[in-house]
């Protein structure tokens, strides 16, 4: 096609159509415009070419607003925005509240030279594009830690007062959609739990990655304090006082050094820690699985059944509550993310896609954007190693009650002869799944501390412990307690073996009694399932399960004659 000179007026015209010239757009007609305003350009933002610290494409502001309670304590949060989102745009907004936004640090000052906001969740930035996505997100520190004053609460009424605080305060504001979704792992996945719990209208999706189900169980089980219960009060408090860096807001300055003027703020959150009963008000407060009865907020959620930080305790309680749309990675791993990998690059959980889900859930959530691809509900990896689609969780054949022989033992804190007994079940005949919660009751006479512990036993007398829980033995002379939720498969062969003693386990602080503990008509509880009738889905072995099974593999257990049968499934 032969190319028609244009008239030299003409050229300059088309040429100025495309330049810019400090900001300003030149028409055609050359007279300049304004470009349209965007976050970047609003008063006092910060962006990555100013501040390193501050994620590629995003406008970095700072706020912050009152909680929700009358406490007068007052939360700072730094807010994420895309920075090319025009202003008058509106924004869905990712939010995560917790202890760890402290810009001087997460656990300890990490030496930062100068402020901006914590890279504490710069894997979804980056693998879910968040910005890139039009989205915000917003990062509020809890009472007492990073720019927020006031006394940490440990998830009590206070912090609880927070997150309703921050969920309306981000729905609120002019640049967002009124849409939100909060997002976290380990403690801000709990303050995501809680965000469930409060039933605020403006909160759309919860994701939250190993959270805690109910704060007691983490510090204590059954009255049996844990080693990392008793160590974790001063961890937080020892987070709570990181320092200020030297060029933070002296707003931020001012409510950082509140605990500093509060000495009652550690005494507080170090001594009401050790309060022993479950059903204390204290504990009442911060148990939020029983607070999730009726809740509806969309949850997706990953939780290892092996984990060794926060285990699955009052887990299934809490979704048997929970009345909303239910997703969830669930599987054989240690306390990560769902996109954290080994340093050999093998992704710690052994399923692809995180981020993928996430923005997924998200984007149908929050946006309202039908998802392209099928994603289960519920990916399930059990301890063949092996994943599995559900619809929900858990899904059994049957559950029934398995009756254990009677025995006793010595509560003397430490392994030795009668230190405890053994039950042991006649070989499965088949695979078998035991999934949900176990729990066991038993009568006791004598006081003392009681561990559980259960066995897939093998054929050559080698044995894996996977469940276990402690309790105290008392004059009532009856324990019934839940195990932890577990998913693991007896192969064809195998056997199920209960061990009821002394606790022989340093995760526990224990004070033996020397007593003999007799424990008669002993019962434990068992749901089971038929793992051929499995619909296999994506997903690799998680590594965390061959060191599990490496470190609490027994050689041999004591022989013992089986006293049991594993409730049969269905062919």
């Amino acid at each position: 096609m032969k190319k028609i000179p244009l008239p030299a007026a003409a050229t300059a015209t088309a040429a100025l159509a495309v330049l810019t010239l400090a900001g300003a757009h030149i028409t055609a007609a050359g007279a300049p415009q304004p470009t349209t305003p965007t976050a970047a350009a609003s008063d006092g933002a910060v962006t990555h070419e100013d501040n390193e610290r501050v994620p590629k494409g995003a406008a970095w502001t700072q706020h912050y607003f009152p909680s929700s309670d009358s406490s007068d304590t007052e939360l700072h949060a730094d807010v994420l925005l895309p920075d090319d989102l025009p202003r008058g745009e509106k924004a869905p907004v990712i939010l995560s509240v917790g202890s760890y936004f402290g810009h001087s640090g997460e656990l300890t000052d990490e030496g930062w030279k100068k402020a901006g906001p914590s890279g504490r969740f710069k894997d979804l930035v980056e693998g879910g594009e968040l910005f890139e996505r039009g989205y915000a997100l917003v990062q509020v520190d809890l009472r007492g830690f990073g720019g927020s004053s006031g006394c940490l609460d440990y998830m009590g009424k206070g912090e609880q007062a927070d997150v309703k605080a921050a969920i309306d305060w981000a729905a609120k504001q002019p640049w967002s959609t009124g849409r939100v979704g909060m997002y976290g792992k380990s403690y801000d996945a709990t303050t995501a739990l809680v965000g469930n719990n409060l039933d605020q209208d403006a909160l759309k999706a919860v994701v939250a990655q190993e959270p805690v189900w109910d704060m007691y169980r983490l510090i204590r089980s059954n009255r049996v304090p844990k080693l990392g219960g008793v160590l974790a009060p001063n961890t937080y408090n020892q987070i709570a006082q990181l320092p200020p860096l030297p060029d933070d807001q002296k707003r931020y300055k001012s409510n950082n050094q509140y605990e500093a003027k509060h000495p009652e703020c550690v005494a507080y959150n170090t001594d009401n820690n050790l309060k022993p009963d479950p059903e204390d008000p204290y504990w009442r407060q911060r148990d939020l699985a029983r607070q999730a009865k009726g809740s509806d907020t969309p949850l997706f959620f990953t939780q290892g059944f092996i984990e060794s930080n926060t285990t699955p305790e009052a887990m299934q309680e809490y979704l048997a509550g929970h009345r909303g749309t239910e997703r969830g990675w669930l599987g054989q791993w240690d306390h990560v993310r769902g996109n954290e990998r080994t340093e050999d690059g093998r992704l710690q959980m052994g399923r692809a896609g995180w981020f993928k889900e996430v923005m997924s859930f998200y984007d149908q959530q929050l946006k309202g954007i039908d998802p392209t691809t099928h994603h289960p509900a519920f990916a399930v990896q059990d301890s063949a190693g092996t994943w599995r689609s559900q619809d929900t969780w858990p899904v059994a054949d049957r559950s029934a009650d398995v009756p254990l022989r009677d025995g006793s033992y010595l509560d003397r804190g430490r392994p030795g002869d009668s230190a405890s007994f053994l039950a042991r079940s006649e070989p499965v005949d088949r695979d078998v799944r035991v999934t949900g919660t176990p729990r066991i009751a038993m009568d006791t006479e004598g006081t003392g501390n009681v561990m559980v512990k259960v066995y897939d036993a093998a054929p050559d007398g080698s044995a894996v412990m996977f469940d276990q829980q402690v309790a105290i033995a008392d004059s009532s002379g009856h324990v019934a307690v839940d195990l932890k939720s577990t998913d693991w498969r007896l192969k064809a062969g195998h056997s199920l073996a209960v061990e009821i003693g002394t606790v022989q386990d340093g995760a526990w602080i224990d004070t033996p009694t020397g007593d003999r503990v007799k424990v008669t008509d002993a019962h434990l509880n068992l749901s089971v399932d038929n793992p051929a009738d499995d619909r296999p889905t994506e997903g690799k072995r998680s590594p965390y399960l061959d060191t599990y099974l490496k470190t609490y593999t027994k050689k041999q257990l004591p022989t013992q004659k089986p006293s049991f049968t594993v409730p049969a499934v269905r062919d």
